[in-house]
């Protein structure tokens, strides 16, 4: 049986760095929960050449939006980045992923800790209304390698989240150096926040490059806590698709 795929045509191509864009895209209609993803593809010499990328948007919002970033040798991203309005690209009609609210028990702080792109599921959460129903706190942790890097800012800080960022190969003023593993087993993530981060408080989303994602989980194993499954409830949820 063959995949079913949606043709969305593009509003926007926001070029936020050299290599950093969002597309925003209409007329691909689809249900979802925020902090999925779904794939996108061009076709590309005859063969459809398809990418997974989280939703930007809140399932509210009729118009789809992607964050990436160009990977020069990549067969799509570089192609991606040259969308104009009105282009057409095909969206797969099956979003995915457990990076959501419904899998999340529930707790007093809920942290969102990405790197780089992985911001974008955490995007969507934030302007989802069962989010702040739900928890009392709501910490967005951002690193980047540069200060330019630290898109959506201002979508950020209008909502209620406390916002913590990280600039790793340049000093930046309001931001924390260094790696967010580190800053989690020495307490300057907690600090920054001014909020605790423990087990008996605190539930962990994380979404970023797969060496944080295993050094963040490592030390925040090393504070007591433990990956949340359906039949073992936790306090960190991972996902990675790349």
């Amino acid at each position: 049986m063959s995949e079913k795929w949606l043709t969305g045509t593009v509003i926007e191509n926001r070029h936020w760095t050299e290599t950093l864009f969002s597309l925003r895209v209409e007329g691909a209609t689809l249900g979802f929960e925020a902090g999925q993803f779904v794939r996108i593809a061009l076709d590309i010499k005859g063969e459809r050449v398809a990418r997974a990328f989280s939703f930007v948007n809140p399932p509210q919002d009729p118009a789809l939006e992607f964050y990436g970033v160009i990977v020069p040798e990549g067969p799509l991203s570089p192609r991606l980045a040259k969308l104009r309005a009105g282009d057409a690209l095909q969206v797969a009609a099956n979003p995915a992923g457990f990076l959501v609210l419904s899998e999340v028990p529930d707790t007093e702080t809920l942290w969102l800790v990405s790197t780089g792109t992985g911001l974008a599921p955490f995007l969507a959460i934030l302007r989802t209304e069962a989010l702040w129903k739900r928890f009392r706190n709501v910490v967005l942790v951002h690193a980047v390698r540069y200060a330019k890097e630290l898109t959506y800012r201002e979508l950020i800080t209008g909502t209620g989240a406390k916002y913590v960022t990280f600039v790793s190969r340049e000093s930046a003023p309001g931001s924390l150096a260094g790696r967010i593993p580190a800053a989690i087993a020495d307490g300057r993530l907690a600090a920054a926040a001014g909020l605790r981060l423990a087990p008996e408080n605190s539930h962990v989303m994380l979404c970023g490059n797969p060496q944080m994602l295993k050094d963040a989980t490592a030390a925040l194993v090393a504070r007591g806590m433990r990956k949340h499954r359906r039949r073992a409830s936790g306090h960190i949820t991972v996902e990675s698709f790349w």
